[in-house]
């Protein structure tokens, strides 16, 4: 599916009334629940906001500008934290009352949150401010049947490809093969994650119209079905693209732009990183949509994810409290706001008239995404076990010695998603632990010590050992560094911890966990 990034150039003026009423966290706004009259949100209220660590000094400044100007009466104290789009999903989930009363997340995300009723329903008059202020995709991201839950942050959540001049000539930027040959001749590497994300993997498939599509159930929030052409003569000739440049010597499974300073030539990034590229390259920065491929005299241009980070509001007991909070997340997210974040990291505005602002619009980063944007996939509601079972593709693809070995990978991954919908409910109800701990490498199995395992690829099984307490089956032999994490029905809705538990002292343990803090913990055996 090929979607161009709609831009829309007319000014919006913001004519709704402030947001819903708030309600316990564990009781969803009603629709016939009136929005909150503007006069009675005067006071002083203690909030806690979740953002990137990039942004928590100009959040900060954005709260205390909304205090000084809001014409409300509105005055917040508000404490910023640092928690990552990508973490603040599994944190709200494993404790709502602790997580914070505004959060960013990324998009993918969604599902859970409002599945976990840790997103406050907007009211009539902030969804008609998100639906008139910002490019209808993001619009979508954020909506559950007819209602509202989030507000769209920014619309740069894709990739593209930066690349240093002095290496890369210009006319080479649109071929897979050219760029390859270009980074064997200066031993400089093309660095994307072709290994470690389903996020990045799936480019290579959508470039030769393969789909994903995940449908959710009446509910909204849970999967019942897929249709998936991955495996197909169409994922075939993909893998064989993915495979040219995964078997070159010059290739690395990163996207970090970081990896400039280090002997990168190629980069296969988003937005976020274009400062730090821009630092590390400066007049050589290079700023490109992804590149096509060649298979059997045929060419597919490379496709993409689009989507969206978020902002959302927790559910409140207090209603005035909840609606002052939309207030303050419709200042955060709005024209103004998303410039300052565009000027301050280089973020893409999902506001339509921040997005068509010339200064954003001449940002290389933002033009190679918009551009790419003709080949993107918008990124809907994908079952959350997709991107563990996805990535796999890569390291099969590499490792492949024939055609068979090809279709192999895209067997494995077929039979893995179609598993999902076949799982009992012990299954998905089962705890397990996955990680570099599934490897010969770092977690040695005692019946299986000549097999070899794949990083991520397995979960090793649990047991309820007291109420609410899981642990591993068995004590396995770690070494220091090894990384893992606890999750729930082979699937990442329920994982934890937030970021992986990484061994400090190598030994022979047990991995357990607390199901009702979600506390992580290693066991010494006996």
């Amino acid at each position: 599916m090929k979607k161009t990034l709609a831009i829309v150039l007319a000014l919006v003026m913001v004519l709704a009334l402030a947001a819903c009423n708030g309600t316990k966290p564990d009781q969803p706004v009603t629709p016939d629940q009136p929005d909150q009259p503007s006069g009675e949100l005067a006071g002083t209220y203690d909030v806690k906001v979740w953002c990137a660590d990039n942004i928590v000094d100009l959040t900060k400044k954005q709260i205390e500008d909304f205090n000084a100007n809001n014409e409300f009466g509105i005055t917040f104290n508000a404490t910023v934290e640092p928690v990552g789009e990508g973490d603040a999903a599994t944190q709200m989930i494993t404790d709502v009352e602790a997580g914070g009363d505004i959060f960013c997340f990324a998009q993918d995300q969604f599902a859970r949150l409002v599945q976990a009723g840790a997103l406050a329903k907007l009211g009539e008059g902030a969804a008609n401010i998100v639906k008139d202020q910002n490019v209808p995709d993001s619009v979508n991201a954020v909506t559950v049947g007819t209602d509202l839950y989030a507000y769209p942050l920014t619309a740069d959540n894709g990739y593209f490809m930066y690349y240093d001049k002095s290496v890369i000539p210009e006319e080479d930027i649109g071929s897979v093969e050219k760029l390859i040959a270009d980074c064997e001749a200066a031993q400089k590497y093309f660095s994307m994650e072709n290994e470690t994300s389903a996020w990045y993997i799936a480019s290579w498939f959508f470039g030769t119209g393969c789909v994903s599509e995940w449908n959710l159930a009446e509910d909204g929030v849970n999967f019942e079905s897929v249709h998936d052409t991955f495996n197909s003569p169409e994922g075939l000739i993909a893998v064989k693209g993915m495979k040219k440049l995964l078997d070159s010597p010059y290739y690395t499974s990163a996207s970090d732009v970081a990896g400039f300073s280090s002997n990168c030539a190629i980069v296969v990034s988003g937005t976020w990183g274009y400062t730090t590229a821009a630092a590390a390259l400066g007049d050589n920065l290079g700023a490109a949509p992804m590149p096509s491929f060649e298979v059997d005299g045929q060419t597919y241009h490379m496709g993409s994810f689009n989507g969206y980070k978020l902002m959302g509001v927790k559910p409140q007991t207090d209603a005035t409290k909840a609606a002052a909070l939309h207030r303050l997340a419709q200042y955060l997210t709005s024209e103004q706001g998303q410039l300052e974040r565009f000027d301050a990291v280089a973020w893409g505005p999902s506001n339509t008239v921040a997005l068509a602002n010339e200064k954003v619009q001449a940002n290389p980063a933002i033009a190679a995404v918009v551009a790419q944007g003709a080949y993107a996939t918008p990124q809907g509601q994908i079952h959350g076990s997709w991107w563990d079972i996805a990535k796999v593709i890569g390291t099969d693809v590499k490792e492949a010695k024939d055609e068979a070995g090809l279709q192999a990978a895209l067997d494995n991954y077929y039979n893995a998603i179609s598993a999902l919908f076949t799982m009992s409910d012990a299954e998905k109800n089962a705890w397990g632990v996955i990680g570099t701990c599934n490897s010969t490498d770092g977690f040695f199995f005692t019946d299986y010590q000549d097999e070899t395992r794949s990083n991520w690829a397995e979960d090793l099984p649990m047991e309820e050992v007291e109420p609410g307490v899981f642990r591993t089956t068995q004590a396995w032999d770690m070494e220091e560094g090894v990384e893992f994490k606890v999750r729930q029905g082979a699937s990442w809705d329920n994982a934890f911890p937030a970021d992986n538990f990484k061994v400090e002292t190598a030994g022979t343990y047990y991995v357990q966990l607390v199901v009702e803090t979600g506390e992580v913990t290693l066991v010494p055996a006996e």
